[in-house]
């Protein structure tokens, strides 16, 4: 309710000057008097609004982003704003400003009610407390819910997350059409029209669009569109959630490889990967991927500790986490624990005996070894170990830190929990990652490290790979075989690379890769999976790889040039991952050197790698490889090209530099 005595010139130029006049005017409706008068003052107001829309627009997204900033959101905070708050009854009223001047706002009966819902709550906070309050705190919220008849104050607040999530999702994506409306079709729009991101998605007008809607019901879809959203920044396109939502199966049989590695890859993102997370929450798609979400989607955490409902905390763990995955050997089980640690608070009884025997049921299911199984269970088993000893424990006496190592098992869980202990406090306040905290944690986790001395197990040795008897080819051969595919050719340095350079070219994606060399012959092999789904054309492969290896193409400038063109698509709303980081082990393995690269993810990457350690004169054995959102994990066992030995150490000083220099503006 406002004041003020203008005549409709008057007040039409008031709204014309000021936002929030504009927005009390835009919901106006005549309650009483001269309905000729106030109808039309309410037709002026809109028509002047309609006309300047353009000019407007920009003004309230920017009040908007500022009042969603400052208040958080409706359906994630302990103690939520239901008026000002992301998801709150303020941004119904900028949804209403958009529909007299767009068409970007969808009817939809759910939105509905999730404005009744915030309506009825706020007006019995208002009853209760007998002040204009809109920020619904925890000891109000036991009285508010007796009030309306909820069963008590967990069941209100699930109605609010409920609301709140409905007309979130209904904001972000009226106001993700209004901005690329304003920026206009050369701004949004790729120049050759659709961009491909593989597995049958594309980019189109700034939105990730299931393009070969046949693949809607396929098992990876759902996440393979997941991911290519959160790595491009571009939201789903409103036909592409619909049509998974119609289609998408549910995954209750065991996972495929590549399953697994898109549901990683989508939860590495970071930040991107949560906005992502919520609309497909938003179509209750998270639980065809992962059936036992809905024991916790919308549940809140009544406490002081936690700021956000148990779904909310998981997704920014996990967020979290995608930013410490360079401090551990395997980053994708920290994603997949840091996502799934607190499950079992859908559950009856302990949260964390619950999680364990979850964890251990989800991780079968995704097709994880018995062995990656038995970490992730730990996980959630002692994923409060760390702070607990920390803070209640003396950190100087060696039986606590010999019980604390008895428990945690092996250095790379050790350095597994420490991470997802940090993503997990990070997630929960700003209370839980205090400077003291990290201190004692941080001194805990490096004591215990040193009661595993020399404990730590060396990894394996590159499994060999048959190499056919008899005199070298003159030219390389290919064969491909049920996503395999090997090159047998002389051996000669460059082999590795250059075949790598052309399945990249050819729109494969490289999974693993072997090499091995007798004699005069080399073979390699790789399992790839096919990004536009093309399979590998095995005898042109075999005519490039020739003059690839005759230097009669440059591989160097064609996969420049593609990744450059993709460059251009990449929107500002994508994470951007840290600088590349290369490790080099010299003594881990009896037979050879093992490199460890993690960078930014991109065109030709695993070439450029490639190439770089054939430049320092060595020989791929083995490679590992994978993507992690942004991020490639990819560990190479190399051997001396001239002997096959392996290689001294002095030899592998300068592999840091070059390997960082070659993907440098990748």
């Amino acid at each position: 309710m406002d004041h003020s005595v203008r005549t409709v010139r008057e007040a039409v130029t008031e709204a014309d000057r000021d936002l929030k006049v504009a927005m009390g005017l835009l919901d106006a409706r005549v309650v009483h008097g001269d309905t000729t008068l106030g109808d039309t003052l309410i037709t002026k107001v809109r028509d002047a609004w309609r006309s300047r829309a353009a000019r407007r627009l920009p003004a309230l997204d920017e009040a908007t982003i500022e009042r969603h900033d400052e208040a958080g959101a409706v359906a994630f905070l302990l103690e939520p704003d239901l008026k000002e708050g992301h998801g709150g009854l303020r941004d119904l009223t900028a949804l209403g400003a958009l529909a007299v001047s767009t068409d970007v706002v969808e009817s939809d009966d759910a939105l509905a009610v999730g404005r009744e819902t915030l309506l009825e709550i706020r007006v019995a906070l208002q009853q209760i407390t007998e002040r204009r309050s809109n920020v619904l705190g925890l000891e109000q919220q036991d009285d508010v819910a007796a009030a309306l008849g909820d069963a008590d104050a967990d069941a209100l607040m699930t109605r609010v997350a409920q609301a709140g999530r409905i007309i979130m999702w209904h904001s972000d994506d009226a106001w993700h059409r209004v901005r690329s409306g304003l920026a206009g079709p050369r701004r949004r729009s790729s120049p050759g029209g659709d961009v491909a991101l593989g597995y049958g998605i594309v980019l189109r007008d700034g939105e990730v669009v299931l393009a070969e809607e046949s693949l809607a019901d396929a098992a990876p879809t759902l996440l393979h569109v997941g991911a290519a959203a959160a790595h491009t920044g571009a939201p789903i396109a409103r036909t592409t959630q619909r049509l998974l939502a119609d289609h998408a199966p549910t995954l209750r049989d065991r996972w495929a490889p590549e399953t697994r590695d898109a549901f990683v890859a989508l939860l590495g993102a970071g930040p991107q990967g949560t906005v992502v997370l919520e609309t497909l929450d938003r179509f209750d798609l998270i639980t065809r991927v992962v059936p036992e979400w809905g024991t916790v989607r919308s549940r809140p955490q009544r406490n002081a500790f936690h700021q956000f409902t148990v779904d909310r905390h998981l997704m920014e763990a996990a967020a979290q986490a995608a930013a410490l995955t360079r401090r551990v050997e395997r980053p994708d089980l920290l994603l997949v624990g840091a996502f799934f640690h607190d499950l079992g608070k859908g559950s009856p009884g302990d949260h964390t005996d619950a999680g364990v025997v979850l964890m251990g049921e989800i991780a079968t299911r995704m097709g994880y070894e018995p062995d990656d199984v038995a970490v992730l269970v730990q996980l959630v088993r002692q994923h409060l170990l760390l702070p607990k000893v920390a803070t209640s424990r003396d950190l100087t006496d060696p039986a606590t830190l010999q019980t604390v190592a008895d428990e945690v098992g092996s250095v790379a869980t050790l350095e597994l929990l420490h991470a997802l202990t940090e993503a997990d406090s990070l997630a929960t306040g700003p209370t839980a990652w205090s400077p003291w905290r990290v201190e004692l944690i941080q001194e805990l986790v490096d004591s215990v490290r040193a009661t595993f001395a020399d404990q730590a197990a060396a990894p394996t040795a590159p499994p060999p790979i048959d190499v056919p008897p008899g005199p070298a080819p003159a030219a390389p051969t290919v064969e491909v075989r049920d996503g395999t595919v090997r090159v047998v050719g002389p051996d000669r340095p460059g082999l590795f690379a250059a075949s790598v350079g052309l399945l990249s070219l050819y729109g494969q994606d490289v999974r693993a890769a072997r090499a091995a060399s007798s004699a005069d012959v080399a073979v390699a092999e790789f399992d790839v999976e096919a990004l536009f789904g093309k399979p590998v054309p095995g005898d042109e492969l075999e005519q490039e790889l020739t003059k690839a290896l005759e230097g009669r193409i440059d591989l160097d400038g064609r996969l420049a040039e593609r990744a450059r063109a993709y460059s251009r698509f990449r929107l500002p709303g994508a994470a951007r991952p840290a600088d590349p980081l290369v490790l080099v082990h010299a003594d881990e393995s009896p037979v050879a050197a093992i490199v460890e690269v993690r960078a930014p993810d991109g065109i030709g990457v695993l070439y450029r790698i490639a190439r770089a350690l054939v430049a320092d004169g060595l020989d791929i054995r083995l490679a590992k490889i994978a993507t992690l959102g942004h991020d490639v994990v990819d560990t190479f066992y190399v051997v001396d090209a001239r002997d096959g030995s392996r290689p001294a150490p002095e030899s592998l000083l300068s592999i840091e530099a070059n390997v960082v220099e070659a993907l440098r503006d990748t």
